[in-house]
């Protein structure tokens, strides 16, 4: 049996997708359609890790899936990057943040292509193009016109040294992801989403998500 070299079948496929747009979703499609998202990677590093293709090859598996049905399917990649990974990559290299995340989005790229994903990269974003946030900040506003953005007290956790808030996940042992300092509690006038405003608009979840879900959801459809 003749030896399966993958270098040159995959990339002559990969080529053949790329050549005649096989993934791109129609603009307005008329018949069945489907919008299938991945969390998108941040660009805060030189590369992939295996926790990313474990997720894409999920989501892949279900848009191949539902294209055979028929489905029209938007399945886009994009790059989150904004906030403290790409401050953090960019402090750890002495380099401008917006040279090392455009030099991180190509290598991360060619990562997720060289696996096959089916990508409609004719629709790839990044989080810090003013053509994407320029929308963010009209979303925004709108909100803010239905007074369902509002600003109000709240707990936060605040690193002195960094002089940033953090999330719950940059906080690690009490302490600062990137500066090990302690972290305090801090009350801070801050932005909210009023998203109770929806609660009796949407379906509870259905019973097959774990117990923690249902209870989240409850105790916030209840406020």
């Amino acid at each position: 049996m003749e030896k399966y070299d993958h270098k040159i079948i995959e990339n002559k496929w990969q080529q053949v997708w790329q050549d005649k747009n096989t993934f791109s979703a129609a603009e307005l499609p008329k018949d069945d359609a489907a919008y299938i998202l991945d969390m998108f990677p941040y660009p805060s590093a030189q590369g992939l890790h295996v926790g990313h293709p474990e997720g894409y090859t999920a989501t892949d598996i279900y848009s191949r899936y539902l294209r055979m049905k028929g489905v029209e399917v938007l399945h886009p990649m994009g790059w989150d990057a904004f906030g403290l990974p790409a401050e953090n990559y960019a402090i750890k290299t002495g380099r401008h943040p917006r040279v090392t995340t455009a030099e991180n989005i190509d290598n991360i790229r060619r990562q997720i292509k060289s696996l096959g994903f089916s990508y409609d990269w004719a629709r790839e974003i990044s989080t810090a193009d003013p053509v994407y946030y320029r929308w963010t900040q009209w979303l925004f506003l709108q909100l803010y016109k239905k007074g369902l953005a509002y600003r109000a007290e709240a707990p936060v956790n605040w690193c002195p040294s960094c002089q940033t808030v953090l999330a719950n996940e940059q906080v690690v042992d009490g302490k600062c992801e990137r500066c090990q300092s302690e972290v305090e509690q801090r009350q801070m006038n801050q932005w909210f989403f009023k998203i109770t405003a929806f609660a009796k608009e949407l379906d509870r979840p259905e019973p097959r998500g774990t117990s923690q879900v249902l209870f989240n959801w409850d105790t916030w459809a209840r406020r």
